[in-house]
């Protein structure tokens, strides 16, 4: 493992909001390493809509050529109604995103974006096997146990690792993330196998008869696939392992009341994967002391918005602006400015992404799609929405 000090920058979880952190912060002159519980990087996870705001903010670090390599561009945002089919909104993406928000929406494999990141981040700052155990923070730096018997001292630790956050429970306690009582349904059909089916080149939401209740497709791989991403009320199944197989039967059976179109799709897929979805309310803080949160550590959030990795990738960019120059015993009042430009709009999307309705019957995208991490005000909340 990389030697640390007093003067390194720790990040614990080598995920999207963890890596971005890292490229950024070490761009901004800090020596960063990354914990990582993982052994190695291996080619897992779900496929992710990156929307413009998080394309703008990739690019801003050089890490939008990479990833639209592999990445599709959607047409087109579009809303349809279940049963009827009927369209209820059609947002152009694509070149019309690019000239608006100076960046286009990609739908890409979260394996591919980590691979483009890990391109970007020194390997050997990056130290794999390590489940931290215990986090004790002082007013010099953090110290951290890992479960391999090592142990590591930090100036500054942030948090990356998602929902279930070690360094979450370090700072405020342990408090269990709540299921929602709604599974999730993934699966990947070659293009071909659908071609009958239209708007394939779209990101598609179908709105089902409750909240709780989706499809959502878009193109991969520069459209050679479709991705299908389904939710249903189910309080049954409370697995969250986003590796773990379901039934193509079931999937079938959910939506059976669907538009024959959305069907179509299902009816295209071999093998599925399922997963009970969790989540936290908004929270008043992420910041204390030496130790901040980021990504879903600190506001994980359902994907109705599809701004989960977008939400992560913002936090980064503008905490790394935060922390530009800025001397260690300065920290503290740097990560407390950095939540109070972020906690505002991050809990606004949290929240919109329980409530479900956003851009259902249209509605302005700007407030999210327009924000741009590299030149949002620092240390001052971010811009009310009027979603």
């Amino acid at each position: 493992m990389k030697t640390t000090s007093e003067s390194t920058i720790g990040i614990v979880g080598a995920g999207i909001g963890g890596l971005v952190a890292a490229i950024a912060l070490r761009r901004a002159g800090h020596d960063v390493v990354v914990f990582e519980q993982a052994k190695q990087f291996a080619r897992v996870g779900a496929d992710i809509n990156l929307t413009p705001n998080a394309v703008r903010a990739l690019d801003g670090l050089g890490v939008g050529e990479a990833a639209r390599v592999t990445a599709a561009r959607p047409s087109h945002r579009i809303s349809r109604t279940f049963d009827t089919g009927e369209e209820t909104s059609r947002l152009k993406m694509a070149d019309s995103a690019e000239q608006r928000y100076g960046a286009p929406q990609l739908t890409i494999h979260r394996a591919d974006l980590l691979a483009a990141l890990a391109d970007m981040f020194p390997a050997e700052c990056v130290a794999l096997g390590k489940r931290a155990e215990k986090i004790a923070a002082d007013d010099k730096g953090v110290s951290l146990s890992f479960a391999d018997g090592t142990s590591a001292r930090v100036g500054v630790l942030l948090g990356a690792d998602g929902i279930h956050s070690c360094v979450r429970t370090a700072m405020f306690g342990a408090e269990s993330p709540r299921f929602t009582g709604i599974v999730a349904y993934r699966a990947v059909v070659p293009a071909e196998r659908v071609a009958g089916v239209p708007n394939l080149g779209a990101f598609t939401k179908w709105w089902g008869p409750t909240p709780q209740s989706q499809i959502v497709t878009f193109p991969l791989n520069r459209g050679r696939d479709i991705f299908i991403f389904a939710t249903t009320p189910q309080d049954t199944w409370h697995l969250e392992s986003w590796t773990a197989p379901g039934s193509v039967d079931e999937l079938r059976e959910q939506y059976v009341a669907y538009h024959p179109e959305a069907r179509a799709l299902l009816d295209a897929c071999d093998t599925v994967l399922k997963t009970a979805l969790y989540e936290r309310d908004p929270m008043p803080a992420w910041a204390q002391g030496r130790m901040a949160l980021l990504g879903d550590a600190a506001h994980p959030m359902l994907p109705f918005m599809a701004q989960g990795a977008g939400m992560a990738i913002e936090d980064a960019v503008v905490l790394s602006r935060h922390l530009e120059g800025v001397a260690m015993a300065d920290v503290p009042a740097a990560l407390k400015s950095f939540e109070t430009a972020r906690i505002e709009r991050a809990s606004q999307v949290q929240l919109g992404s329980r409530g479900n309705n956003w851009l259902r019957e249209g509605g302005n995208a700007d407030w999210v799609y327009g924000y741009d991490a590299w030149t949002a005000p620092l240390g001052t909340p971010a811009m009310a929405a009027t979603a």
